[in-house]
């Protein structure tokens, strides 16, 4: 019975391209209840993939299903992918690891095989930057800056990486600060404070700095962060000066530009004594914010030992690719 009330709604929604659970409600003349509970077992097989948010939510056939079961890669090359691949559908979908990789590929008319290879070389070739599951960012740092007053900077992953653009951690970043949706942005708080915390007593951090956004936007990612977070540490004052005109740091392509920004606009408005201080981040393209903030710091003296800087994604070259965020 189950078997065939599952094949009769395959059916009828591989007829119809998508439909709500009312209409198979109708379809089937059975209970609700039991509708649904069909439903969950077939979504989980990924034999249907569901849009929308209740109560309008549709079903339709999982096309990445029937890909999938037609190709066979390596399992350890399957674990590359199942960790570190995620795609958000124009539906707002996210699609992460292999089935996400089968969507992404038949998108742009890719080889599957082919490109999954080429991924898991691609990633490979990342993850050589990565240090105890952090990213060193000082090279780019010395070779952007004729002065770098950051005595180090760490990224948690890159934004984005050549051909197949952004990594897992900057989709899920880009979206919770774009869609302000206070879940998503808990969600991924979530996920990188145990990192934040490793951070914070691996260098002995007393006081800690948060980067205050530019954008005005009614829920704050980095306000959020401050609030949910909660270290130990003590939080330094630092404050976004308000000007006419709002020019956010990603609008402006000169480094020089992105400079003089910074040092105009951030102010580190406190007086304490700190031994070491770590500066938080979301993002960060060309440095130039930490870095003059790092220099504030060291003008007032507030700052006896090492000043760390920490981004949840960065920039690999350039600071273009972290412009949309």
């Amino acid at each position: 019975m189950k078997t065939d009330t599952s094949k009769r709604i395959i059916e009828y929604v591989g007829g119809r391209g998508q439909v709500t659970a009312k209409e198979l409600v109708d379809y089937l003349s059975i209970s609700p209840q039991a509708v649904f509970k069909q439903l969950r077992r077939l979504v989980d097989k990924k034999k249907l993939s569901k849009s929308g948010t209740p109560p309008k939510v549709y079903y339709h056939i999982s096309e990445v299903l029937a890909s999938r079961e037609k190709i066979e890669i390596a399992l350890d090359l399957k674990k590359v992918i199942n960790e570190h691949f995620l795609v958000i559908t124009p539906l707002g979908e996210a699609k992460d690891g292999f089935e996400g990789f089968v969507y992404w590929c038949n998108k742009f008319k890719l080889d599957v095989r082919k490109t999954a290879l080429e991924y898991e070389k691609t990633i490979r070739k990342y993850a050589a930057h990565k240090i105890d599951g952090l990213i060193d960012g000082m090279g780019k740092m010395r070779s952007t800056f004729e002065k770098v007053y950051l005595d180090k900077l760490l990224y948690l992953d890159f934004y984005a990486i050549e051909r197949f653009g952004k990594t897992k951690l900057g989709q899920y970043l880009l979206y919770a600060k774009q869609s302000q949706n206070r879940a998503q942005i808990s969600a991924l708080i979530k996920a990188i404070k145990p990192q934040i915390e490793h951070i914070v007593k691996k260098y002995d951090i007393d006081a800690v700095g948060f980067i205050p956004p530019t954008v005005k936007r009614e829920v704050q990612f980095m306000k959020e962060l401050q609030k949910q977070i909660r270290l130990k540490p003590k939080t330094i004052s630092i404050v976004k000066v308000k000007t006419p005109i709002i020019v956010p740091q990603k609008t402006l392509n000169k480094l020089n530009d992105r400079i003089e920004n910074a040092k105009k606009t951030i102010v580190v408005d406190d007086s304490g004594q700190y031994q070491n201080i770590l500066l938080i981040d979301d993002a960060v393209g060309s440095g130039a914010t930490l870095n003059e903030t790092a220099l504030q710091i060291k003008e007032k003296g507030i700052c006896k030992g090492k000043i760390i800087a920490l981004a949840i994604t960065g920039s690999f070259k350039g600071f273009d690719v972290i412009s949309e965020i």
